[in-house]
């Protein structure tokens, strides 16, 4: 499984096990697939047709499971923004604010690697205006948002951190860490045309973490 706790098979399960681990593997290599073709092609682009091959399932398995393209991107792009939320578990566990979004860095961090796809449509979704979300946005995403500013405020008044505009650090927590996933490519470039090794992520992800929480007062 990924951070996300979505499995990272591509392949349904096939007959033989229970119908509730059949349902539920095939509607992750769906939605898995779904996030790389509309990634890759957009809404428009991408075809129900594409995705199910992707997946490796019919496309009356696919439409069984997800009746039209637009149910299947929605229950796609909420599920990334999920991932991302229940990264901030540090936030809501711990009232170490060095831990805690030093935690919350690192999670970020690993999952703009291991679901790179995920980061990318969420960016295109937002850049054309959020159309498909519009409703999560405000009635999730916002929720969150406001329940962890809070909590940034109170670890500022109790001195535990400098005081700075949570909304700013939340902010400049996604751009660098979704930074990795959404720019890759130009990452690569300037890397002598080859993506990041391991071991280079590991110290990016690690210096991500120092010069952000340096930034608020905190030792990594």
């Amino acid at each position: 499984m990924d951070a996300s706790g979505m499995k990272l098979s591509g392949q349904p399960v096939q007959d033989g096990a229970p119908k509730r681990a059949i349902r539920l593997s095939n509607e992750q290599a769906i939605m898995r697939a779904a996030e790389e073709v509309f990634a890759q092609l957009g809404f428009k682009g991408a075809t129900t047709d594409a995705i199910a091959r992707c997946a490796g399932v019919p496309k009356s398995n696919l439409h069984y499971y997800f009746s039209t393209k637009a149910a299947l991107y929605r229950r796609v792009i909420e599920n990334v923004c999920d991932s991302w939320l229940g990264a901030a578990q540090a936030l809501d566990h711990n009232d170490d604010p060095a831990r805690a979004l030093g935690a919350y860095i690192d999670v970020k961090m690993d999952q703009a690697r291991s679901r790179p796809y995920g980061s990318r449509l969420w960016a295109m979704e937002v850049l054309r205006g959020a159309p498909e979300i519009e409703s999560y946005l405000h009635e999730t995403l916002k929720g969150w948002f406001d329940d962890h500013v809070d909590v940034l405020d109170r670890w500022a008044a109790a001195g535990k951190m400098d005081p700075v505009d949570p909304q700013t650090l939340f902010f400049m927590i996604w751009a660098t860490t979704q930074h990795y996933a959404d720019f890759a490519s130009q990452i690569a470039v300037l890397n002598g045309d080859k993506p990041l090794s391991d071991a280079q992520f590991l110290r990016a992800k690690e210096q991500v973490r120092q010069i952000i929480l340096k930034g608020v007062g905190l030792k990594s």
